[in-house]
């Protein structure tokens, strides 16, 4: 059983810097932000989600996701916003998990931003 260690906080708090002293030691760090990229990966069923309820300009010409234009679409859209992390956290939460029981070490790091917020 490897037990999980939340590691959270706002932008700048310095997040990155005690993960990667965690790395060094060898701890495993599962990083949410990271996961969130591969899940919308090109081709993915969630970018083609997201394509299907936003529209094409989601997509950069090479087939990846246009970030600032799906920033764009849910900045000021709370609703827009809600249905983005409705499709978005689920999926991430299980590649965590997926990632986490492929870990053999004691303990292993979970770094997520917002994980009080989002429970």
């Amino acid at each position: 059983m490897t037990y999980v260690v939340g590691l959270t906080g706002g932008i700048g708090s310095g997040k990155s810097t005690i993960a990667k002293l965690f790395a060094e030691l060898g701890v495993p760090v599962i990083d949410a932000d990271i996961v969130a990229r591969q899940v919308v990966e090109k081709g993915s069923p969630l970018l083609q989600q997201i394509v299907a309820h936003f529209g094409r300009e989601m997509l950069l010409e090479n087939g990846e996701l246009n970030r600032a234009a799906l920033r764009e679409k849910v900045f000021n859209h709370e609703t827009e916003k809600q249905w983005l992390n409705q499709l978005l956290h689920p999926a991430i939460r299980t590649e965590m998990l997926n990632q986490l029981a492929q870990q053999r070490a004691p303990y292993c790091i979970f770094m997520v931003p917002l994980l009080i917020e989002i429970n």
